[in-house]
């Protein structure tokens, strides 16, 4: 198993993406911790990984809050007594809401969930990792952090620094012992879709003009084959990487 022993913490994790994630790395050995803002959900997944014999807690994390994100990682320590990988894969669309339209409590709301809780979860656990001298962070960013228009203003503006984060953190410690690396699903069947409220009418048609390029949609379980081989040993020298998962849709 490629991550036996291993504690690993993955955020939006009752649904989509992140479930499929918690659902592989418990199969390949990690302690799972299943953090997610719908706590109800979030235990459903916990008890499917403890059915098949893996090892999990759920912890509600509201990933917008600094108190939710210490609470976070406190109890992952009092759990499993360290951290060893965390998947920031939490995250909300924007309504497709283009920037002539945008209100400061969207951009606030969607920065503070897509790019500030991420930021603050590396930085609670770095110490963690500093002291180790080992660490794997796995971003979820978006083809939206890649090109200018596949959602609305707020959207591509948090998953760009996303990217940008990532790089940041994967040069500035990597003598440390720690990589950080991205990934950029393209169109997933998930239930994001369900953070989507009246979108733009404008917004929305500028950024699906190019949808029919996508080559198909893809599936969870696709990307968390991505994040299963960055948080191994399989991608040692993989780090400030950003990989495009997304059928080829960005290669046209």
């Amino acid at each position: 198993m490629k991550l036996e022993n291993k504690v690993a913490i993955v955020t939006g994790a009752a649904s989509g993406i992140g479930r499929a994630i918690a659902m592989l790395y418990a199969q390949e050995g990690a302690k799972v911790v299943v953090s997610d803002i719908n706590f109800g959900e979030a235990k459903l997944v916990t008890a499917e990984i403890e059915s098949a014999k893996g090892s999990a807690i759920a912890i509600e994390t509201n990933v917008a809050k600094q108190e939710d994100i210490d609470n976070l990682v406190e109890t992952t320590i009092k759990s499993f007594g360290t951290v060893d990988i965390i998947v920031n894969n939490a995250g909300i669309m924007d309504n497709f809401i283009p920037v002539a339209e945008v209100t400061d409590e969207v951009w606030d709301r969607v920065i503070a969930v897509n790019t500030t809780g991420p930021m603050r979860i590396i930085r609670k656990l770095l110490p963690i990792f500093l002291e180790k001298k080992k660490g794997v962070i796995i971003n979820v960013s978006s083809v939206g952090g890649l090109q200018g228009s596949r959602a609305g203003a707020a959207y591509t503006a948090s998953k760009f620094a996303v990217v940008g984060l990532t790089k940041n953190i994967g040069f500035q410690y990597a003598k440390e012992g720690i990589r950080c690396n991205a990934i950029a699903p393209g169109g997933v069947n998930t239930n994001i879709g369900k953070t989507i409220d009246n979108p733009s009418k404008f917004g929305m048609e500028r950024a699906m003009s190019g949808s029919a390029n996508n080559p198909r949609m893809g599936e969870s379980a696709e990307i968390a084959n991505v994040a299963l081989f960055l948080a191994s040993d399989d991608s040692s020298y993989v780090n400030g990487a950003v990989i495009t998962a997304d059928g080829g849709w960005t290669a046209y």
